[in-house]
């Protein structure tokens, strides 16, 4: 059912701007009048603009009332309320539940939450040296609390979709695994299945836990690939001031005395024009004489003479030393 028009309380807009005024930091805050409202029989707000910076959208609201068959109206309350749009903060949250992870530094402390689900209450001895040693130093459950199923899969999931996960760019770009990794050492109990936490410092994930089939470039089997250079090829050094010294044998025919050439062939050394068979003869050394080595064979031509003066010289000054030789001679 809507109000009905009260002439008395609608006519009340001085009282209810003088109120505006006396609420307000500075008078120049209230703004112009936006109008009355009926929120109920003989209840009406009137309303101003408020004009502070950074309350854009929002209005002075002044309540006016009367009592029945009366003819003054009475402020009832004055408040600044936001309009449509006005720029509102979010809605109140309390303060544990505004933490965010990052958010505890140094020196602050959590309230304790004694109904948390994310842990359960821990294991109590029960005096079996067999059950208690298990329990106990294995499984490290004398604790007052541990970590429940949903708190262990809710730490599962967060750390696998996180940035230690093989969703990671490093993780996508990383040749191997951290399964195969010499650095990673495993987690006990059922979050050993799927992470470890890693011992490498020149890694960027050391002393964090990382999922098995995380990745990075500093694995322990991974090695950096070969780049290609553009620079030439540089040219062999040869030290050419080395000298490598070869001991060579003297063969047969370099150890054979030379042979005198045949009578009936002039030798291409002197000219044919100064030596003539008459000069150089081989009756004079018998033939039994010259030894088998400087007979030539019959198929096998003479060696050339090496003369260092003509043949003609050697005619003049008499026969040569070889014919001169006897055996009992020098």
């Amino acid at each position: 059912m809507a109000a009905v028009k009260d002439a008395v309380l609608e006519r009340a807009v001085d009282l209810a701007r003088e109120v505006a005024v006396e609420i307000a930091e500075e008078p120049e805050h209230v703004g112009e009048y936006l109008g009355a409202v009926r929120e109920a029989e003989r209840l009406v707000s009137h309303r101003f603009a408020c004009t502070a910076r950074g309350y854009r959208g929002w209005a002075w609201t002044v309540t006016v009332a009367r009592v029945p068959r009366g003819r003054t109206a009475t402020v009832c309350e004055a408040e600044l309320l936001p309009g449509e749009d006005a720029i509102l903060a979010r809605t109140w949250v309390p303060w544990s539940e505004r933490l965010r992870p990052g958010d505890i530094g140094p020196g602050d402390v959590l309230p304790f939450r004694p109904d948390d689900p994310r842990l359960e209450p821990g294991f109590t001895p029960t005096g079996d040296p067999e059950v208690d040693e298990v329990a106990i130093d294995e499984l490290a459950l004398a604790r007052v609390r541990v970590l429940s199923p949903q708190g262990r899969d809710e730490a599962a999931e967060r750390w696998y979709r996180g940035s230690r996960g093989p969703t990671a760019p490093g993780a996508v770009a990383s040749s191997a695994a951290c399964m195969t990794c010499g650095f990673l050492v495993p987690l006990q109990g059922s979050l050993g299945t799927l992470f470890g936490v890693c011992a490498n410092e020149w890694s960027p994930d050391d002393g964090k836990v990382v999922s098995l089939d995380h990745g990075c470039g500093a694995h322990s089997e991974t090695d950096v690939d070969p780049a290609p250079t553009e620079w030439p090829a540089p040219d062999p050094l040869l030290d050419e001031n080395a000298v490598e010294v070869v001991a060579v044998e003297p063969s047969a025919a370099a150890e054979a005395p030379p042979v005198d050439a045949p009578a009936d062939e002039p030798s291409s050394d002197a000219p044919t024009a100064e030596v003539t068979t008459a000069e150089v003869t081989t009756t004079e050394v018998p033939a039994a004489e010259v030894p088998a080595a400087e007979v030539p064979a019959a198929d096998e031509p003479a060696p050339e003479r090496q003369a260092e003066e003509p043949a003609s010289e050697q005619a003049a000054d008499g026969p040569s030393d070889d014919a001169e030789r006897t055996p009992d001679g020098p």
